[in-house]
Order: C-alpha cells, then sequence, then structure tokens
C-alpha cells in the first residue's frame, strides 16, 4: 500500500508525466530486472541512447535519470514495475510493506527533508549503526596504518 502522506507529492499523477504517459504508469523504483538476451536482440540500448540524445537537450529532463528515461521510453522498451519489497522506499512504500524489504532505498522525503544518515539511522536501526561503527573501524586503521608513509604523489584522473 501506497504511503498516503506523500499522495501530494507524487509528480507522475499531473501534468507531463500523466500526459505523456497516457494509461501506463510511471515505475517509480530504480531497480530493474534485464533479460539481456532480449535487450541486445532488440535493440533497446540504441533506444535509450536515442531517447537519452533527445531529452538531455533540455536542461529541465532527466532530472531522476534513473527513472525518468526507462518511463519515457516505455512505449517502446517495455518494462514492468517489481513488486515493493525489492525495494522499499519510507517516501512512497506504506510502512506495512516494510519488514518484507529486500531492499531499502532511503530516498529524500518532501515532507522531512531529513539527512541520509539521520534518516538510514531511524529507518534501519541497529543493523545501520553496525555497519557504521565497522565503517569507522575500518578508517581509522587505515589511517592509522598510512602515518610515516611517504605522502601520495597527486594524480591526474579523468
Amino acid at each position: 500500500a501506497p504511503n498516503t502522506e506523500t499522495t501530494g507529492f507524487r509528480f507522475w499523477e499531473s501534468g507531463f508525466w500523466k500526459t505523456s504517459l497516457g494509461e501506463q504508469p510511471y515505475h517509480i523504483s530504480a531497480l530493474f530486472v534485464v533479460d539481456l538476451y532480449k535487450f541486445r536482440r532488440r535493440g533497446y540500448g540504441d533506444q535509450y541512447r536515442i531517447f537519452y540524445d533527445n531529452l538531455s537537450k533540455d536542461p529541465n529532463s532527466l532530472s531522476n535519470l534513473d527513472q525518468d528515461l526507462p518511463n519515457y521510453a516505455q512505449h517502446v522498451v517495455p518494462i514492468h514495475s517489481l513488486p515493493e519489497e525489492w525495494l522499499w522506499c519510507e517516501t512512497w512504500c506504506g510502512n506495512t510493506t516494510k519488514p518484507t524489504a529486500k531492499t531499502i532505498d532511503l530516498c529524500n522525503n518532501p515532507l522531512t527533508k531529513e539527512p541520509k544518515l539521520n534518516q538510514a539511522t531511524r529507518v534501519i536501526g541497529e543493523r545501520w549503526t553496525r555497519l557504521d561503527k565497522q565503517r569507522a573501524s575500518i578508517e581509522a586503521d587505515e589511517t592509522t596504518a598510512g602515518q610515516g608513509e611517504a605522502p601520495a604523489k597527486a594524480r591526474d584522473e579523468l
């Protein structure tokens, strides 16, 4: 069930997206399963490149590339939504489906504008806290191990 508190922020239910998609849904998830054999055989990569090239000329387009491009192209490159538990997002999904979530997306919530690390601590809880402590420990170990070494040479990277 969707999160009813954010109904007014569902941009795909009005304006450009409603007009553009007609009866097709806006797929909010940025998680995709792809049959690469069909994808390649049907030239879908080329189709995406054409759509991207056309849309990228407008600075207001593709602000949410991982979702906008597949949704815009879905009349040529068919897509289907995965069940909500595959990519659960507090902003758009109801809390009743969180316990079955396989992946949690810390998507921006227009109501709270909560920083991601605060959101991770609140939404994911103790698992996040343990993971963050482990990350901090690894960084501290690397910093300690790196003391006394010659400073790294500057590199020119692309």
